[in-house]
């Protein structure tokens, strides 16, 4: 299953995907750049600076790069310490744009974590919270 992340929930794709790759499917997510964090961009950038200067040896370390971001948000909706999370995990690939391999193929969308559909209107872009957090995208 291909998944275009574009305007998507971080925390409702998340979910969907971590459900979806338990019960054996191969997930793709494509875009997780474009993917959103709800809440106001002030509180968004502070929250995600300080959680990665929170030890500089020990971490827990937060990705830079969009992808790598995306994917450690849904480890935590894992049991990644058991052996149905590890192989859950290992399905789930996540990618920045669209890669030419996927290009040709159909990608599905999430109606129900869609941002367009929710009241709140205040959302930040995964790619310019990695930016801040100095990804050179």
């Amino acid at each position: 299953m291909i998944i275009d992340a574009t305007n998507l929930i971080l925390g409702r794709l998340g979910s969907f995907a971590a459900k979806r790759a338990l019960l054996g499917e191969k997930i793709d997510i494509i875009n997780c750049e474009k993917a959103v964090i709800t809440g106001r961009k002030a509180w968004a950038f502070a929250e995600f600076r300080r959680r990665n200067k929170q030890g500089t040896f020990k971490g827990p370390f937060l990705y830079k790069k969009p992808d790598r971001f995306v994917k450690r948000a849904i480890r935590g909706m894992l049991p990644y310490k058991r052996e149905a999370g590890k192989n859950a995990f290992k399905s789930i690939k996540c990618y920045m744009g669209i890669p030419e391999t996927l290009g040709s193929q159909k990608a599905e969308t999430i109606d129900g974590a869609n941002i367009s559909k929710m009241s709140n209107t205040k959302y930040t872009y995964i790619g310019d919270i990695c930016r801040k957090l100095g990804a050179k995208i």
